[in-house]
């Protein structure tokens, strides 16, 4: 816990300068966790308003201080899903269309761009991670983000989705099987990022 249960008590019960001390030592976790879920630096700080406005109202149904991290990143996660749920409508399409045009960038980077190939390849990389995650339904990709990039624990994850522990672990099978399913389908997109290495 990055902050005491004493002050979380406090901003409970309506004290404005507890609830401020708590934006201030989450905010750049919250940032960060955002950031990683919808993919979109300059929404982040949109969401992140709207997380921390939910958590000024609904404090006072966190039943123990003890759970207020894994209650707070249940917050994070159910604003980063609506964000994305209100993108998708605006849209109007599919996500593989974005990862078309995000390909065809990549590979006008590759055939124009005169940079470092180690820093080429990384990028490429984490690009083809992205991709692979754009190509699972977004409650795969928050859970997977949540649990092999924030790295929580089997148990917080349980706190969030309010599941027991075997379900949480089918769940999280399931989402790896899908991930590794995406994977297997996109094998040929290997060969273009290796293909770098070799520069």
């Amino acid at each position: 816990m990055l902050v005491d249960f004493q002050l979380i008590e406090k901003a409970q019960r309506g004290d404005d300068a507890a609830f401020n001390q708590i934006v201030q030592v989450y905010r750049k976790r919250i940032l960060g966790t955002i950031s990683r879920l919808i993919g979109r630096p300059e929404d982040v700080e949109d969401v992140a308003q709207e997380v921390f406005v939910r958590l000024y109202y609904s404090l006072d149904q966190l039943r123990a201080p003890e759970v207020f991290e894994p209650w707070l990143y249940r917050l994070t996660s159910n604003a980063a899903y609506d964000y994305l749920r209100r993108r998708q409508k605006r849209k109007g399409e599919a996500r593989m269309a974005d990862l078309t045009e995000e390909h065809v960038i990549l590979a006008d980077a590759e055939a124009g761009a005169k940079q470092d190939s180690q820093d080429k390849q990384a990028a490429a990389i984490r690009d083809f991670v992205h991709a692979l995650l754009e190509e699972v339904s977004e409650e795969d990709r928050v859970l997977l983000l949540m649990k092999e990039v924030e790295g929580l624990s089997l148990k917080e994850l349980q706190e969030i989705y309010g599941l027991k522990e075997n379900a949480m672990k089918v769940r999280l099978f399931r989402a790896r099987q899908r991930v590794l399913k995406a994977y297997e389908e996109s094998k040929h997109k290997i060969g273009f990022i290796m293909s770098w290495k070799a520069e």
